[in-house]
């Protein structure tokens, strides 16, 4: 299909179709890495699918442009993921093994830092990395004031920041599990 216009909304299948191997070939060049365009590629089309008001485009282009956005933010996601899994594990290699937690501490540990991370989104990244280093890695003021280059006021400043936006977003998950129970 060129780039013109679908003529009723296209359905999942279609866009499917039309869009999978594109969307695939532009992940694994993103990300250097078949399996990981894989899986992103198939959970772009599962929110299709779960998002079905997100599938009203009226053209061909129409519909890349918006998996191409859906795949860069899911790429962004990844990397971050990442990210904090690596700063866990060295964090856990500068440690001595006999300190080392069990695996199953290690995977909620894990799996918290990646909610956090979620949530410190939101924040400028001096500010995340602040309250990572300082919270995660259990560094100083004054040794993450000089890691980010900043005074130890200032990463005070920013892990109150990072704390009330941890805070905001527990409340937050409180109010929809509260609403949710109602409903049921």
């Amino acid at each position: 299909m060129n780039a013109s216009d679908y003529p009723f909304p296209p359905s999942v299948e279609i866009l499917y179709c039309d869009h999978h191997d594109w969307l695939h070939g532009w992940l694994r060049r993103r990300l250097g890495n078949a399996a990981d365009a894989s899986d992103l590629a198939h959970d772009a089309f599962l929110r299709l699918i779960l998002k079905p008001a997100s599938r009203g485009f009226d053209s061909f282009g129409e519909a890349r442009a918006y998996l191409r956005a859906m795949a860069q933010g899911m790429c962004i996601n990844l990397w971050h993921r990442r990210e904090i899994e690596q700063a866990w594990l060295d964090t856990l290699a500068a440690r001595p093994e006999e300190y080392a937690p069990s695996a199953e501490h290690q995977a909620i540990v894990l799996e918290a830092l990646h909610e956090i991370g979620a949530m410190l989104l939101d924040l400028p990244p001096k500010a995340a990395r602040a309250f990572l280093m300082a919270a995660a890695c259990q560094m100083t003021d004054k040794e993450v004031a000089e890691e980010l280059g900043v005074s130890t006021r200032m990463v005070r400043k920013y892990v109150a920041q990072a704390m009330l936006c941890c805070l905001r977003s527990q409340a937050r998950q409180t109010l929809d599990d509260l609403s949710a129970g109602g409903r049921a």
